[in-house]
């Protein structure tokens, strides 16, 4: 199973939602970065479930961190943050075995990986690993410091007015139904320089990563999509003075696969989570025959919402690994 990415800085996953621990190890930090505990407990706070429709599993998620010295800088080698997980329900998960969830990963992995595998709490499809993200996000950030980050949800459902996002999410969970949404980030301060024209440009190394939160099915830069409808006329970005600032932003703050200097802004389509309460029909393979499905345990209503601070994680993981190489 190969859970690893990066070039210089290279980033490994390890554990599953209901296995003892999740974590991650870092490599190709340089020596004497200072680790910022605040900065990672506010990003791991961003993450954790609070609000109506949130999952109801809690977890304290205190981050244990190897590979640094007493005055938490590090020192060259791999760092390794760990996670412990304690409030797991695997019997839940059972009747997935049989029956797999629709839209869920429970069948793609145990064929993939053997009988043995465990789909409790997901498996490595859960959103639980990516508390392991955040913690790698939160060292990334440390090596761009100039870059600071502006994350939101921007749309969930079909709706944009972000004082009703919490009523919706709360709604689809009274119905036992979920809802998905579009997360928005944007990081200010970006060098000039970064990316390569091709496989290696900005676009292509972020949305590697971006791709990898679970639940994410689509990614867009600048305008995305909806530069099709435009002329060049209408959306060509005027620069405006010797340093490369534009007039607008169509672009997203990327040419040609190259960090232009402005900001670099990103959307991220996140799919309704297919773990809901509400009864389907699907494929019952003790019965060899379409049966009825009722998905019990802890779901999120709107995976959308938690992972606002994954988005920016990987954005900052992305852009880390761009500047070591450049």
């Amino acid at each position: 199973m190969n859970n690893r990415f990066g070039n210089i800085l290279r980033v490994e996953i390890f554990g599953s939602s209901h296995a003892p621990e999740v974590g991650v190890t870092i490599e190709g930090v340089p020596q004497g970065v200072l680790i910022d505990e605040a900065l990672l407990e506010r990003d791991l706070s961003r993450r954790r479930a609070a609000l109506r429709g949130d999952t109801p599993r809690r977890e304290s998620d205190q981050p244990l961190i190897e590979g640094i010295d007493a005055a938490m800088r590090t020192t060259g080698e791999p760092i390794t943050i760990r996670f412990r997980n304690s409030d797991t329900r695997s019997t839940d998960y059972s009747a997935f075995e049989r029956q797999p969830r629709p839209s869920h990963a429970d069948l793609v992995q145990r064929r993939k990986y053997g009988a043995e595998y465990s789909i409790a709490g997901g498996g490595m499809a859960s959103g639980r690993m990516t508390v392991a993200l955040v913690a790698a996000g939160a060292v990334a950030k440390q090596l761009l410091p100039e870059i600071s980050y502006a994350t939101q949800l921007v749309q969930v459902g079909a709706e944009r007015d972000a004082e009703r996002f919490d009523e919706i999410i709360a709604d689809a969970a009274r119905q036992g139904d979920s809802v998905g949404g579009v997360v928005e980030c944007r990081a200010m301060g970006v060098p000039c320089s970064l990316g390569e024209p091709f496989f290696d440009s900005v676009e292509s190394v972020m949305s590697h990563l971006l791709f990898s939160i679970p639940g994410v099915k689509g990614v867009e830069f600048g305008d995305g999509f909806d530069s099709v409808a435009k002329r060049g006329s209408e959306r060509n970005d005027a620069i405006v003075d010797a340093s490369g600032r534009t007039a607008s932003n169509n672009e997203g703050g990327i040419n040609g696969g190259i960090s232009n200097g402005n900001d670099i802004v990103v959307r991220v389509a996140i799919k309704p989570t297919p773990s809901i309460s509400l009864e389907q029909h699907t494929f019952n393979f003790d019965l060899g025959e379409i049966a009825p499905l009722r998905v019990g345990g802890r779901h999120d209503s709107c995976i959308a919402r938690r992972a606002a601070v994954v988005v920016e994680a990987m954005v900052a993981l992305a852009l880390a690994d761009l500047k070591l190489r450049a």
